[in-house]
């Protein structure tokens, strides 16, 4: 871990990624906060309890996690905190600070995170903004996350994603969620802090966990998945399944075996 980290930081850092392999599964169900009740999260409790044993952390809005999440619950918590546009808007993305460092404090987050969107009109307006939150979450010992969200007419290369989580890592976050592309090496090897990639839109199980695995061998320190776990037929079969490939080495086709049996 980067010895640059005062001790809450670090402390903050370990309850994302498991020390004992230095790597995370995150599960985010924080689609609600610009999607509203997308399927799967119709009831954010009833698809996130019985996951919760399997996840090193939980990445979710404040409105979730206080209406939804027991609160003697161990999983650390990433705050959402960055929102401003829903997907009725053209301008999709154009985020702004929309939950304070201190309210993050109270409810106990282990890291906070925010979308910026490099190549957009807008995209001074998300930087400088996430800027001003990487200031304030410093103050306090507490990790930011970049989200590297892509618009429209922006392609999941790694020209474009090794661009933007350079930028957002040389602006002070601490982790860098991005998609996982061809060339991943490239992304990984190039950003000064770990990288997780994004699950995305749902797609078969198989090819999953083989995304999953790739950019495991590729350099990525952990994977944020979402819809690709609470939108499986068999989410809790999925959830271990992508663990497997995380903290257990397993390839893409090891774990989709794993997730069959367990689906039985």
């Amino acid at each position: 871990m980067n010895e640059n980290m005062n001790w809450g930081m670090k402390n903050r850092m370990s309850r994302i990624f498991n020390p004992e392999t230095g790597r995370t599964l995150m599960f985010a169900v924080d689609h609600g906060y610009f999607m509203g009740p997308t399927t799967g999260l119709e009831n954010i409790t009833e698809t996130v309890n019985p996951l919760l044993p399997y996840a090193d952390t939980l990445m979710l809005t404040r409105g979730a996690l206080r209406n939804y999440i027991d609160p003697q619950k161990d999983t650390s918590i990433i705050m959402r905190v960055s929102s401003g546009t829903s997907i009725l808007n053209d301008n999709l993305l154009h985020e702004g600070l929309a939950v304070s460092i201190e309210e993050s404090i109270r409810m106990n987050a282990s890291a906070v995170a925010f979308s910026i969107l490099v190549g957009a009109p807008f995209e001074r307006d998300t930087l400088l903004a996430f800027s001003k939150l990487v200031d304030d979450a410093e103050r306090y010992g507490m990790p930011t996350l970049a989200v590297t969200a892509v618009g429209k007419g922006l392609e999941r290369d790694a020209r474009y994603l090794s661009l933007a989580s350079r930028i957002a890592g040389e602006l002070g976050a601490r982790i860098v969620k991005t998609y996982y592309c061809e060339d991943f090496e490239r992304v990984t090897s190039t950003c000064p802090v770990p990288v997780v990639i994004a699950g995305g839109k749902k797609v078969p199980e198989a090819d999953a966990l083989e995304t999953a695995y790739k950019a495991i061998q590729a350099g990525a320190s952990g994977v944020d998945m979402g819809r690709n776990i609470f939108q499986s037929s068999d989410p809790v079969a999925m959830v271990q399944a992508v663990r497997a490939v995380v903290h257990n080495g397993a390839t893409g086709a090891e774990a989709y075996e794993i997730f069959r049996d367990l689906s039985k």
